[in-house]
């Protein structure tokens, strides 16, 4: 297939990215021809801006991305939004709910631009650690209600389903939850997900008609999985991520998006 007709878009943390963060070489290396070739390529995340800025700036990604696992579309290069959905105002009302429920839970607020703890737990501390990033600590009603792109809870795996069933029966209305790892899980504004992000991406002049491929591994993935014209699932993936999917590569661990891209190639 022709690179320039196709838009690579791809989940970060256990697809592009191996259990340490890093991308491999031969990943990079296959990016770059691919974009050589005429191709876009985009990340779709869960991360805010400043999670995903490092691995954007250092694959030098210019096509605007789908970020806050699509809450939002943003364009590193001018370092604007481009669109966004807000959290609604019963978020809150959820979180005040969950912290009665569960009193060690740990609760992220990502703004815009900004990380927010107002529920600090172990998983919280390592989750800030772990990514570098110094978050601003407070009560939960003393973050600005404007410009709430999603809202993380962090619990331990061993426990995290009792949250899950928890918000099924009690904090659903209005909101959309997503299973993002093994110990995060997500509240998005209502009808948000990485697919309907990637499709106010592909909305863009620049990006209409595209052939969209789109690569994920977890639960959060799988809708932008089965609506892509080629949906990629990473040898890790979930099952149900696998079975949503047109074709499976190999594991983050070993240059999976090559492989995705090798593929196209012969397409």
């Amino acid at each position: 297939m022709d690179f320039k007709k196709v838009l690579i878009v791809t989940d970060l943390d256990g697809t592009l990215l191996d259990d340490d963060k890093n991308i491999a070489p031969e990943d990079i290396v296959a990016i770059n021809e691919f974009r050589a070739g005429g191709g876009r390529f985009a990340a779709a995340t869960g991360r805010g801006v400043a999670m995903a800025k490092r691995i954007i700036d250092e694959l030098d990604i210019r096509t605007p991305c789908v970020i806050f696992n699509g809450a939002a579309v943003y364009d590193f290069v001018s370092d604007k939004f481009l669109w966004h959905s807000d959290m609604p105002d019963i978020s809150n009302t959820y979180i005040r709910m969950l912290e009665r429920e569960f009193p060690d839970i740990g609760v992220e607020i990502l703004h815009e631009k900004e990380v927010y703890v107002t529920d600090n737990n172990q998983t919280v501390v390592e989750h800030m650690a772990f990514e570098k990033l110094i978050p601003t600590y407070r009560k939960l009603e003393d973050v600005p209600n404007e410009g709430r792109l999603k809202v993380l809870i962090a619990y331990p795996p061993d426990r995290i389903q009792r949250v899950i069933d928890f918000t099924r029966e009690n904090c659903s209305k209005g909101v959309n939850w997503v299973h993002s790892s093994p110990m995060y899980y997500e509240m998005l504004p209502e009808g948000v997900s990485k697919a309907s992000g990637v499709k106010k991406l592909t909305g863009l002049p620049e990006l209409r008609d595209k052939f969209v491929a789109a690569a994920g591994d977890y639960g959060n993935d799988r809708a932008m999985i089965a609506e892509a014209d080629l949906g990629v699932a990473v040898g890790n993936a979930l099952d149900s991520v696998k079975e949503a999917a047109d074709l499976i590569v190999r594991d983050n661990n070993h240059a999976p998006i090559s492989e995705m891209i090798e593929y196209i190639r012969k397409m």
